[in-house]
């Protein structure tokens, strides 16, 4: 009897996550994961580059041990398309047949806004980031402007909240060094209560705590344009040295490409238990995916890692001939750093708990992130 053969696509929190489930609870099966290097990338303490305490190589892990460890076969090369119903997928570098596909090749940020080639959109990656931490290291004064829009057609396909911890971790560097009355920074969104999505007491909370380090705010006007110097919106424009915007979410380039399904965001619809809408055995995990649930339910890696174990569980079910009946929960989970202090957030359905800022949850951010590494190391 052939062992059955399930194809992830991607290297990230949800395709690794997806890996070590089904591990755990099939060791027989054939896995082969499908990316552009064996590597894994922590995107979130990319908040720790700009001040220097972090590098892309503490951030970025080999996983050739890992894949080893696991019993993966990975191949090299992007995805391209997905043909024969789901069971077979091109690539760059050839063709891989598959019993089950999970797609978890992440999202890509939307380019639309006129002049955005001016700003550092920081969660592209490690590049993206060292930008803000060279400008930074030349700059003599003058304004940080700092901010985050969405995607119209996906409410749900936003990242705002490393947004506030980059505002509040520049912030907080500036004035370890002395300058911070040398610089004027400014929070802009086009929301009118920022930060909503984290709860009720967030929006007051966070804007208080802009108020705490002088930080100005330029809220509830749609975006139009960025030049070199400057943010313009329909309610005004102001001078801007450097600009660090995080635009909405949509699909991965080859994911819009394909023939697969997808929503007016330009996701992949997927049900409660992440299957990918009219597909046989196609699953959807983490910001690739446009999922049932709450208006506040978060794009980030903690949700990631519940739709991929969700989903991990229900590919083996089908695979066996049962149906999928594993859903995931929806958590909102995230600490607000600031480099010396930090701010617990966690949501869900029935609860909602913000701590106030303290230091000891810094150092909890840290210790996360080692814990969270090591088990690719």
């Amino acid at each position: 009897m052939m062992a059955k053969r399930i194809t992830i696509v991607g290297t990230g929190f949800g395709a690794l996550t997806a890996v070590r489930t089904l591990r755990k609870r099939d060791p027989s099966v054939e896995i082969t994961v499908v990316g552009k290097k064996a590597e894994f990338f922590y995107y979130p303490s990319l908040i720790w580059v700009p001040s220097g305490r972090r590098t892309a190589a503490d951030l970025t892990v080999n996983l050739d041990n890992f894949f080893k460890k696991m019993k993966v076969t990975f191949h090299q090369g992007a995805a391209k398309e997905v043909k024969n119903g789901g069971r077979l997928l091109l690539t760059e570098n050839g063709e891989v047949e598959n019993d089950a596909l999970l797609i978890a090749s992440g999202g890509r940020y939307l380019r639309k806004l006129p002049g955005i080639e001016h700003a550092a959109i920081p969660c592209e990656g490690m590049e993206a980031a060292e930008k803000i931490r060279d400008r930074l290291k030349e700059m003599e004064g003058g304004t940080i402007a700092c901010g985050f829009g969405g995607n119209p057609n996906e409410p749900s396909a936003m990242r705002g909240g490393p947004i506030f911890e980059f505002l509040f971790g520049i912030h907080t560097q500036l004035k370890n060094e002395g300058r911070r009355d040398k610089f004027k920074l400014v929070f802009f969104s086009p929301a009118a209560e920022p930060g909503k999505r984290l709860g009720e007491k967030a929006v007051g909370r966070l804007l208080k705590a802009m108020a705490d380090r002088e930080i100005e705010t330029h809220l509830g006007h749609k975006m139009k344009r960025f030049s070199d110097s400057t943010v313009v919106t329909e309610g005004g424009e102001f001078a801007a040295d450097l600009i660090v915007f995080m635009p909405g979410m949509s699909g991965s380039t080859w994911l819009m490409q394909s023939d697969l399904p997808k929503s007016a965001g330009g996701l992949l619809p997927a049900n409660p238990f992440c299957q990918v809408e009219g597909q046989e055995r196609i699953y959807a995990v983490g910001d690739c995916g446009s999922f049932p649930g709450p208006a506040w339910m978060p794009k980030q890696a903690h949700m990631a890692d519940l739709q991929a174990a969700a989903a991990a569980k229900n590919i083996l079910a089908e695979l066996n001939g049962e149906s999928a009946s594993h859903t995931f929960k929806v958590e909102l989970a995230c600490i607000v750093d600031s480099l010396d202090s930090g701010m617990l957030v966690t949501r869900t359905p029935k609860r909602n708990l913000m701590l106030p800022s303290m230091k000891p949850l810094h150092w909890a951010k840290i210790l996360f992130e080692k814990l969270y590494l090591r088990q690719y190391r």
